[in-house]
């Protein structure tokens, strides 16, 4: 049903080497205008601004968590012979699309706006974008059954799970990726493990078998490390709690034409123009000739990487204090952030947990079957709450 392309196609790829593309739908989607914008969407956001080679896009992520999913149904045998070649199709397009709706700067637009990327990301799937036009050519009815894994309501419950669940491609992929791009090693874990010891219960739950459970380990505390000191990293906070003020101040003056979609509705081609390099161009129009004053400074922050110092949330009344005797909004200028993470924790539906098919057949909850994770998930989850407002405020203080 699906046309294979006249040759095999490769991206030279750090982490995965070669990745391969031999579908004629896989290699247009690639190449429409949607997934292209990708390369102007940065994958991590306010960490390049800690970890300065951490300039790969949500382009080369997104091959990546394809190839993971091609390699998936292809090279897993459990999952190959479950799925028929269309599902197959169907999952590797969902993992190359899944994140086709990402705005700039990661995830601190979506503050904003109040609309997730997974929203966006089936509208463009859905709606009269190149991409919707090109899965419709190949197969009618073939965009609705692609955003119906992104949004977890695919007829056949394993494709989601390949692309997004507790072991999923698309963490799978992020965190090798992160990690090399960052420089550190906290995101190093064994994928190839993990692969062959991939498994399929009922037809319809992905399972790991015991002799994998060491290799699961190691990503979910990969995953774990990888969250705090580089995702959570208080700098690469400041940068997005910034960011954000910044996007409400916009929003809440509304002086800047470039911004404009952002109270006045935005629509997929607002949103299509509305990459890394649109918005470092406002950031500069404001940053030199901005009216307001509030808007001026935050953007002349963002540009030139002066960031807010921060401390503790049991420091934000001295803060709050300091910031109004300086003369500066709190609103703008006292920012409050809160993250927390816990490794692993099995508390929701089917796509929440891990599964392992123990030597007897009996199938188990991960937690169940490693004592490691067992000790994890009842121990206190971390968090961490910070204020960050203007350098020098206080007389001794955080900061990069």
């Amino acid at each position: 049903m699906f046309e294979a392309t006249a040759e095999p196609k490769v991206f030279r790829d750090p982490v995965h080497g070669y990745i391969r593309v031999d579908l004629k739908v896989v290699w247009e989607c690639i190449n429409s205008s949607w997934f292209q914008r990708l390369r102007r969407i940065r994958q991590l956001g306010g960490a390049s601004m800690v970890y300065h080679c951490a300039e790969h896009t949500r382009f080369s992520h997104s091959l990546g968590v394809y190839e993971i999913v091609r390699r998936m149904v292809t090279e897993v045998a459990d999952i190959r012979d479950s799925l028929s070649t269309e599902e197959k199709v169907i999952v590797m397009l969902a993992g190359l699309l899944h994140d086709i709706g990402h705005g700039p700067y990661s995830h601190s637009l979506e503050g904003v706006t109040g609309i997730s990327h997974e929203v966006y990301t089936c509208r463009i799937i859905e709606e009269d974008t190149d991409v919707h036009a090109i899965l419709e050519r190949h197969k009618p009815g073939l965009a609705k059954e692609v955003a119906d894994v992104i949004r977890h309501t695919s007829r056949h419950p394993l494709l989601s799970q390949l692309v997004s669940s507790q072991l999923d491609a698309d963490r799978m992929d992020y965190l090798l990726r992160d990690a090399y791009f960052t420089g550190t090693s906290y995101g190093q874990y064994d994928l190839e493990r993990i692969l062959r010891t991939l498994r399929v219960h009922d037809g319809e739950t992905i399972v790991v078998k015991k002799s994998g459970v060491y290799a699961v380990e190691n990503y979910i505390m990969a995953r774990y490390h990888m969250y705090w000191q580089v995702y959570y990293h208080p700098v690469a906070r400041s940068f997005e709690c910034l960011l954000h003020a910044l996007f409400r101040r916009v929003k809440e003056v509304r002086d800047c034409e470039l911004f404009s979609p952002l109270w006045q509705g935005m629509s997929l081609h607002d949103y299509f123009m509305l990459d890394e390099a649109y918005c470092s161009c406002g950031f500069g129009m404001l940053a030199h000739n901005g009216k307001d004053a509030v808007e001026k400074d935050l953007a002349e922050r963002i540009m030139d990487r002066r960031l807010f110092a921060y401390e503790d949330i049991e420091q934000e009344k001295a803060v709050r204090e300091a910031v109004s005797r300086a003369g500066l909004d709190p609103a703008y200028y006292v920012l409050q952030d809160a993250v927390s993470k816990h490794p692993y924790e099995p508390y929701g539906g089917m796509d929440e947990m891990i599964h392992v098919c123990m030597k007897d057949g009996a199938v188990k909850e991960l937690s169940e079957a490693s004592a490691l994770v067992g000790s994890i998930i009842h121990a206190d989850s971390d968090d961490d709450r910070k204020v960050f407002f203007p350098k020098g405020i206080l007389p001794h203080e955080n900061g990069f």
